[in-house]
């Protein structure tokens, strides 16, 4: 009697066990899973949030056929190279927007327009692994084309305009017009990050270095810096990109230099910054990014970005060339330039 009842009892401990060791692989099995489907969830809230982040205007339809033509692409085949690898060109804006809260705090003034604060054609090779990144000063004498507006009828076609003033009476649609019509250069995808979204993208990378060749001293865009080298914040990077009473002969020829350095400084440091292995680093970045970014409709969506980011993945700071479009003093107003010919044709020639 007392074997069977020993045996018993070990038996039911055994049992015990057993079912205590299927309770708790129930529980880490749920436990597990939920937080398989927690995470899913905020990853899908996440992909959802920063898509809903991006705008985007349709220049396409909205300029038709009445455009310079595509670059002629060699297809690469499919197994060979999974990403694109032809040649772009990007029309790159920083606007002045005074729209929202956070872009009234960096940038002052009212909220009743915006303007192209700084313009740049960026450039891709084919092969994605070289870039000239060409700037446009904004006080530029252009012919300004008709362009089509969003709420019908078109913009008239103006001679000696300022080149800013087409986004702001056009928008992004105008911006992209007059561009190919003064480089008869095919823009392939538009681009326009908003004061705030510039500051946050820096923060978001941990700052970036510059070293300034003389001191900078404005007191209009707040920024004061001693001749070497600094590390900015995104409000002291904002301010150094619009920075242009300090620097030069106060015009906005001399603050095209500083925004060049800014460009290839944000670069080095986003190839530094290993965000991958830094999830919420990547979050914080991608949010900044799209929170303040307009696109045309083949940029305008994680997938797309992704998509552009990846192919240029071989493309380094040492490998971007910064210029600006060669300009003189305008004959009519010596504060406003024009494009310095044959020169700037024979730039714009070459980036087709």
């Amino acid at each position: 009697m007392t074997r069977h009842k020993e045996q018993r009892e070990e038996q039911g401990d055994a049992g015990g066990r057993a079912g205590r060791r299927s309770r708790a692989l129930k529980i880490a099995g749920l436990t597990l899973t939920g937080t398989l489907v927690l995470g899913a969830g905020v990853v899908g809230w996440a992909y959802r949030h920063l898509n809903h982040n991006i705008k985007s205007v349709d220049i396409n339809s909205a300029l038709g056929d009445d455009r310079p033509a595509r670059a002629v692409i060699t297809p690469s085949p499919a197994a060979a190279s999974p990403l694109p690898t032809g040649s772009l060109n990007i029309l790159v804006l920083g606007s002045d927007s005074r729209s929202g809260k956070a872009n009234q705090e960096l940038g002052g003034g009212d909220s009743s327009g915006a303007r192209s604060d700084t313009a740049m054609v960026v450039h891709i090779d084919a092969g994605r692994t070289r870039a000239t990144v060409v700037s446009i000063p904004r006080d530029t004498l252009v012919t300004r084309p008709s362009c089509p507006l969003a709420s019908g009828g078109s913009t008239a076609v103006a001679h000696g305009a300022m080149f800013n003033t087409a986004y702001e009476v056009g928008g992004p649609v105008c911006a992209v017009k007059t561009v190919e019509s003064m480089t008869n250069v095919r823009m392939d995808h538009y681009v326009e990050i908003d004061f705030s979204g510039f500051a946050k993208l820096v923060d978001a990378v941990g700052g970036v270095d510059v070293t300034t060749a003389q001191d900078i001293d404005d007191d209009e865009s707040h920024l004061h810096l001693t001749a070497g080298p600094h590390h900015l914040d995104g409000r002291q990077a904002l301010a150094f990109a619009r920075t242009r009473y300090g620097v030069g002969d106060g015009s906005d020829l001399g603050r095209i230099g500083l925004q060049q350095q800014l460009v290839k400084a944000l670069l080095a440091q986003m190839a530094a910054t290993n965000l991958l292995t830094d999830p919420a680093g990547l979050y914080r970045a991608a949010d900044a990014v799209t929170a303040g970014l307009t696109t045309d409709t083949g940029l305008d969506s994680l997938s797309e970005l992704m998509r552009l980011g990846q192919s240029l993945e071989g493309l380094t700071a040492d490998h971007v060339r910064t210029v600006m479009m060669p300009v003189v003093p305008a004959p009519s107003d010596h504060n406003r330039v024009v494009a310095n010919e044959p020169t700037a044709s024979e730039l714009w020639a070459s980036l087709r």
